[in-house]
């Protein structure tokens, strides 16, 4: 059964014609710890808001804070509107905030508070009544993975992880999912021995974004792509994800971490399945997730990791026409630290359509732009019946889907250059989301927290993709743990050069963004 028709099937009074409606969310409420931080601040709170503008959430929903600030109902709901206010995408409408605000409550305690529980157990149970919320509650943990077992434990003595035949708990983890294969199988024990699997969310905000989950759309309701998704006609594919911003206040949590662990772990292994993954039976979660766990389990890592990853820390250098300091001197970061803000890996998938085409991975901090991409770089034409010198500046065809900042498609292909002579250059064809549709894209946040409320889980991956994911990772990082510090590379530039040599022992280069 499609994840759509399970949520008609719970309402079927509602128009089928109306695709709006199937996608709202039931009697329900959203209970964040961790709400004092920067995630709440910046993102959960103002994604909340906005469905809650768009008409995707039901009049009785209620949001409830944990945390140990001394504030009031009221003064919570002070914190809400001024980080909607600031972040909200959505134009700010009183009527939508009254309503929302109406359900808004604050529960004061630690999480080591046994009787802070008790009183949210009792605020849930108020809301049931006073709210309409059903008995329905999401529990978001927005913190560091090592209070996941404390509050989890919370959750279970108060009675707050009991579903019933006609009421839902959910609970929702942000990443990291542990730091390597052991502890994500530790983290998973902590979590399921209080929650079943399917009520269990990982949240990859990156699977939450349009153009990520355009690349099913892109692969599987076109019938021109499928032909060519292969090892006979694709080169290569190249993944980046370039940021070009330092660690700012994140030394704490980035030390000891790096670039691998915090993005090709998660986010990039998780676009490499989609790139890769067979055509899935439906688009239920169960379908979905089965094909992707196929290929992660078919990657393999190239015999001699020396000569196929690359590593390095950013230097001092240039950023947007001013000076910005190494990593090393950042505050917080030991001198003597070998943790890398540049990673880059070489992966080959052992399946009949991949067989013998690379998948580059790369991810960095500083680097020349902030831009998220897959390259589907092709290879050359068997036979070209033109003279060499009208092919010189002709380069490999390429379809890449920019999944940020400028969301959208391009294809890369030769044209003839107008005049007399035949001469075959590279032109790019694009499509953009913001020219071709008039409604701008949700939030990331928005799609997952919904689909957290609907109990939809496609996008969210179980703990079997993400031990896999560890499973790739671990030899790569043991194998780094072996070796000399990573190396430098300017701030500003594309990473060192020892990545670029890397693609140049297979006679490739990096795309430039």
């Amino acid at each position: 059964m499609s994840p759509a028709r399970v949520t008609k099937d719970r309402n079927p009074l509602r128009d089928p014609r109306d695709k709006r409606l199937s996608r709202i969310a039931g009697p329900s409420s959203l209970v964040i710890f961790g709400v004092t931080g920067d995630l709440a601040r910046k993102k959960l709170l103002p994604a909340v808001y906005d469905l809650a503008n768009r008409g995707l959430l039901p009049p009785g929903f209620s949001l409830v804070g944990f945390g140990r600030r001394d504030w009031t109902d009221e003064g919570f709901a002070q914190v809400v509107h001024d980080a909607v206010r600031a972040s909200a995408r959505t134009p700010f409408r009183e009527d939508v905030w009254r309503q929302l605000a109406e359900g808004v409550r604050f529960v004061q305690g630690g999480f080591d508070d046994a009787e802070a529980f008790d009183q949210l157990a009792e605020t849930l149970a108020a809301l049931d009544v006073e709210r309409g919320t059903g008995g329905n509650h999401a529990f978001y943990l927005s913190i560091p993975p090592r209070n996941f077992a404390q509050v989890c434990e919370q959750l279970e003595r108060s009675g707050l992880a009991v579903a019933g035949d006609d009421r839902w708990r959910r609970v929702v983890i942000e990443k990291p999912f542990g730091h390597d294969l052991a502890s994500a199988r530790e983290l998973n024990e902590v979590v399921s021995h209080v929650f079943p699997a399917d009520a269990v969310f990982r949240i990859d905000h990156y699977l939450g974004k349009e153009t990520v989950q355009n690349i099913l759309a892109l692969r599987f309701a076109n019938q021109m792509f499928e032909p060519v998704w292969n090892a006979h006609y694709v080169d290569h594919v190249q993944i980046t994800m370039a940021e070009d911003i330092g660690i700012g206040g994140r030394a704490g949590y980035y030390d000891g971490i790096g670039a691998a662990r915090d993005v090709i772990q998660n986010h990039l292994l998780q676009l490499l399945a989609l790139t890769a993954m067979e055509e899935p039976v439906s688009f239920d979660a169960q379908d979905l997730r089965a094909e992707k766990e196929k290929v992660l389990s078919a990657v393999r890592l190239p015999d001699d990791l020396g000569e196929a990853t690359a590593r390095g820390q950013y230097a001092a250098g240039w950023q947007g026409g001013q000076p910005v300091i190494g990593f090393l001197d950042e505050d917080g970061i030991p001198k003597s630290t070998g943790t890398e803000t540049y990673a880059a890996v070489k992966l080959e998938i052992d399946t009949r359509r991949w067989a013998g085409v690379p998948f580059y991975l790369r991810a960095g901090k500083r680097l020349g732009r902030r831009v998220t991409e897959i390259a589907v770089v092709f290879k050359r034409a068997p036979h070209l019946p033109f003279e060499s010198t009208a092919t010189e500046e002709l380069g490999r065809n390429a379809l890449v889907v920019r999944v940020q900042p400028d969301e959208g498609i391009t294809m890369r292909f030769g044209s003839k250059v107008p005049g007399t002579a035949m001469e075959v250059r590279d032109v790019t064809m694009d499509f953009g989301y913001g020219h071709a549709f008039t409604e701008s894209s949700p939030e990331a946040y928005e799609r997952l927290i919904l689909d957290v409320l609907l109990g939809d889980p496609p996008l969210f991956p179980r703990h079997e993709e993400v031990e896999l994911s560890w499973k790739i990772l671990d030899p790569i990082e043991a194998f780094w743990a072996t070796q000399a510090q990573p190396e430098p590379y300017p701030a500003g530039t594309w990473g060192p050069a020892g990545s670029d040599e890397m693609m140049a022992r297979d006679g490739r280069a990096w795309r430039l963004p």
